[in-house]
């Protein structure tokens, strides 16, 4: 999965992915079977900001959804945050980094004015934090009114696969990731925090909760995954 950041766990999570930072974009590709690139380019489609606005990529990582919208988007301002400064360093190296502005931000208190932005983007932002409600309060208050927000985001897999992709998660990330990153720790809080975030369906009633209307979503590698859209209502 990509920029999972944990804005509000404490320090122990904040030191997983100052730690994880050096293979993290491989770790992605590997665990989604190299699908991540092209959930992060559906992702900065679809929150579409008009020509010269503002866009906000929050967890924004090691910047592929930013580094994505500011080559959909050149005449937009793009702005990556993110509370890792591991992760803002790698992102920052990469090519086209020069278009996005990085920032050191953290969720649950965001830096920004009322109503700074006309879209906002986030990858695996929401499942490490710990106020759920006060993490989407700051994005809809720095938001713009009729702006859309899109999400990426893990989710509980359900249905007749349910037990096969929970063995799976729980079996085979770790392993992963002492394979590939020779990091089993790190990985097992991850896979644990996917099986055990809310469902869709609950993201959206926060969602709606909070003002936001047009809310959908769509499931991605098995159920496991999943890009969440909503507006904020004018």
């Amino acid at each position: 999965m990509t920029s999972d950041r944990t804005h509000g766990k404490g320090s122990e999570v904040h030191g997983i992915f100052q730690k994880i930072a050096g293979y993290y974009d491989r770790m992605n590709f590997v665990m989604t079977l190299g699908r991540h690139q092209k959930w992060c380019r559906e992702v900065a489609a679809r929150v579409a900001p008009p020509e010269g606005g503002q866009l906000l990529d929050l967890a924004t990582g090691t910047g592929v959804i930013a580094l994505e919208a500011a080559r959909r988007y050149p005449t937009v301002k793009v702005t990556g945050a993110d509370f890792s400064e591991e992760m803002l360093d790698r992102a920052r190296e990469k090519p086209g980094a020069g278009a996005v502005s990085w920032q050191h931000a953290d969720a649950t208190e965001l830096p920004f004015e009322d109503e700074s932005f006309d879209g906002i983007t986030e990858g695996y932002l929401l499942r490490n934090v710990a106020d759920l409600d006060r993490v989407l309060r700051e994005q809809h208050r720095v938001l713009k009114p009729g702006s859309r927000l899109v999400i990426l985001e893990t989710c509980p897999p359900s249905g007749l696969v349910e037990p096969l992709v929970k063995w799976g998660m729980r079996v085979i990330v770790p392993l992963l990731g002492q394979v590939v990153a020779r990091d089993r720790k790190s990985y097992t809080y991850l896979e644990s925090s996917t099986r055990a975030f809310e469902s869709p369906q609950s993201v959206a009633r926060a969602l709606h909760g909070l003002g936001f209307r047009d809310i959908g979503w769509r499931k991605k590698f098995f159920g496991t995954n999943v890009i969440l859209w909503a507006t904020k209502a004018s």
